[in-house]
């Protein structure tokens, strides 16, 4: 003996409201041919460690992709080769260019090119810290004090400034690397001269140029040029001499 079939129980209830055929309707579509939404199942912890793991391989691809690139250690920056000076490059003739353009950066630091040579007035005070913070690669600098008596007379443009040291090319294509412990130096800086007075002294021969002499005490330089451009510098007393 067969059992009969349960009607649905949405059906039932749709039928004692509506009329068999709106009951049928309404049943199809809305009961039915009603979609199913099931949630999904909860992750498991691997899945979460893996999850975690994307997000912060995206969070550190987003911040590398904003971060400047690393700069070269000492060793790398050896290991490339960029504090090698070839000798056939080291040639006096190719640094004089070098010395004209640092002549021209030395008189706009002085504040020589916007005043007439009369008012023109370099002091301690006045430029004292623009000098010390100056960049000296492309100086004409000469020894003329040293506790070592065979670097005094040395005279040669400077091609590299380190912390410790000059390193010149002579004008017989010499590469010297010269202590600044205990060593003065003196380089000059010519005054600017007039177009005006270019052609009144062409008409008359050669007059000599004007210029101002300095006298660099190296003990109290042992700085790289980077460093220099923000360092205040004290008065000391030069007693090694």
């Amino acid at each position: 003996m067969t059992t009969p079939k349960k009607e649905h129980i949405g059906r039932e209830l749709l039928s004692r409201a509506h009329s068999p055929d709106t009951a049928d309707q309404l049943f199809t579509e809305r009961i039915k041919q009603k979609p199913l939404y099931l949630r999904p199942t909860s992750p498991t912890p691997e899945d979460n460690r893996t999850r975690r793991r994307l997000h912060r391989l995206r969070k550190k691809e987003y911040f590398l992709r904003k971060q400047k690139p690393r700069p070269l250690s000492a060793r790398e920056k050896r290991a490339s080769g960029i504090y090698d000076l070839p000798k056939e490059e080291c040639k006096y003739a190719i640094f004089k260019e070098l010395h004209i353009m640092w002549l021209d950066y030395m008189q706009e630091i002085l504040d020589m090119k916007s005043r007439s040579p009369e008012e023109i007035n370099v002091s301690s005070l006045s430029h004292g810290s623009k000098l010390v913070s100056a960049d000296f690669h492309g100086a004409l600098v000469e020894v003329v004090r040293s506790r070592c008596a065979g670097r005094v007379g040395v005279k040669g443009i400077v091609v590299r400034d380190t912390k410790f040291t000059f390193m010149v090319v002579t004008e017989k294509d010499e590469v010297k690397t010269i202590p600044k412990e205990q060593t003065i130096f003196r380089f000059s800086v010519p005054l600017p001269e007039s177009d005006e007075k270019q052609d009144s002294e062409g008409d008359s021969g050669k007059m000599p140029k004007k210029e101002f002499i300095f006298e660099l005490h190296g003990s109290q330089f042992e700085n790289r040029p980077v460093d220099r451009a923000n360092k205040k510098f004290k008065w000391r007393n030069v007693d090694y001499l």
